[in-house]
């Protein structure tokens, strides 16, 4: 059976942010891409990896007693590094599929920087995963 590869069922090129990117535009950002993971990068470089999940986990909750202009301002001063899961798990394009799958169920992440000589090149996720599962059992 051929070695089915990371790098043919990756997405190429994803958004990527620095770690000084506020949480509002973060989670703008998320939304207006409908994409559920971000990496963090520092000179293309991945430093950390974010989640929808994280993101709504750091905003307040509606029972606080702050007032919209204090939760703006606390919002606005964090910056995505402060939340983001440093030294994310990494494959690269050459990885099997199966490597990738396999460490994202051990760690239970949902998904993984692709990495090619140190700088970030493309993201594999679980949706990618299933992807792959259903094109090659039909």
């Amino acid at each position: 059976m051929k070695k089915v590869l990371v790098r043919d069922w990756m997405t190429k090129d994803p958004i990527a942010i620095p770690p000084t990117t506020p949480l509002p535009q973060v989670y703008q950002l998320m939304r207006k891409h409908n994409i559920r993971r971000l990496p963090i990068v520092v000179d293309e470089k991945p430093v950390g990896i974010v989640t929808l999940g994280d993101v709504r986990e750091a905003r307040p909750s509606g029972a606080t007693s702050l007032s919209i202009y204090e939760i703006n301002y606390l919002l606005s001063s964090l910056e995505i590094g402060d939340i983001m899961t440093e030294n994310p798990f990494t494959v690269t394009p050459d990885d099997s599929l199966h490597d990738a799958a396999k460490i994202m169920l051990e760690n239970k992440i949902g998904g993984l920087p692709v990495v090619e000589d140190g700088k970030l090149v493309g993201i594999i996720t679980e949706s990618d995963i299933f992807r792959a599962v259903i094109e090659i059992i039909e």
